[in-house]
């Protein structure tokens, strides 16, 4: 039966769904910075190379440090078996291993689980049936999945010995990184553009990293919230009516105009 969750309840669920898993874990956030229990309970798989992460990002952003902190990108190309996906579009939340999942309002990014009013619908699998919802999101979230940007991937490589019956880890092998590349790319395409400060509308360079007049920027910073609505769109100037913010700076509508330009 789906759980509803919220507050403490729900942070436990995701680091419960952690520990829980056994061959697979996948996030689906626009913005990752993990907290340190859920950062302890993943580490506690890294060892095991049967174990896949898989990790879709997002929002619109050409800096990587804003949608996914450095240190957690570096935690996450440790593990012998992940790949890390990008999806401009990304607002949804999903958090799942082999046997649940949890669709959740809720980033796994330390500042909303600290002080974000959240939810989440923790949904598992019987023994012998599994909640229509859970197989409806899985199917959902695997083509999420599928037709997000691969940007980095790595698999691990093993023997085979004694016919089959056993085998022996070799290590791991990147197969894909251009996680540097695209990000450069975005920013260089942004270089040449006027831009205006998200919350008092003045025009300044265009610069999605730092989408803020200094004195907007002081002000901002104070409280350090990523997603507290802002006035206007960083790339037309427009009134954007709360739907802009320090991590999405730009309207919807403009995203890939202002990638382009």
């Amino acid at each position: 039966m789906a759980k509803f969750l919220t507050d403490d309840n729900l942070n436990v669920a995701v680091s419960n769904l952690i520990e829980e898993a056994k061959q697979t874990f996948i996030i689906i956030s626009p913005f990752i910075k993990l907290h340190d229990r859920l950062k302890k309970r993943l580490s506690e798989k890294s060892e095991n190379y049967d174990f896949e992460l898989v990790i879709v990002f997002g929002k619109n952003e050409n800096d990587l440090s804003k949608s996914l902190s450095y240190e957690d990108l570096e935690f996450f190309k440790s593990f012998p078996n992940v790949e890390i996906r990008y999806e401009p579009k990304l607002h949804a939340k999903y958090y799942a291993n082999e046997s649940s999942s949890i669709l959740s309002s809720m980033n796994l990014y330390d500042y909303s689980q600290n002080n974000n009013i959240e939810f989440g619908i923790l949904m598992k699998a019987g023994r012998f049936t599994s909640e229509d919802i859970d197989i409806e999101s899985w199917e959902y979230f695997d083509k999420v999945i599928e037709s997000s940007k691969i940007l980095y991937e790595k698999r691990p490589v093993v023997e085979s010995k004694l016919l089959g019956l056993s085998e022996s880890f070799k290590g791991s092998e990147v197969e894909i990184d251009i996680l540097d590349d695209y990000f450069k790319q975005l920013k260089n395409s942004s270089k040449n553009l006027k831009g205006y400060c998200i919350r008092t509308g003045e025009q300044i360079p265009f610069n999605i990293k730092h989408p803020f007049t200094e004195k907007a920027f002081k002000s901002w910073s104070k409280y350090n919230d990523p997603n507290y609505n802002e006035k206007f769109c960083h790339f037309s100037g427009e009134k954007s009516n709360g739907q802009t913010s320090f991590s999405r700076p730009v309207l919807q509508k403009y995203w890939k105009q202002a990638i382009s330009s």
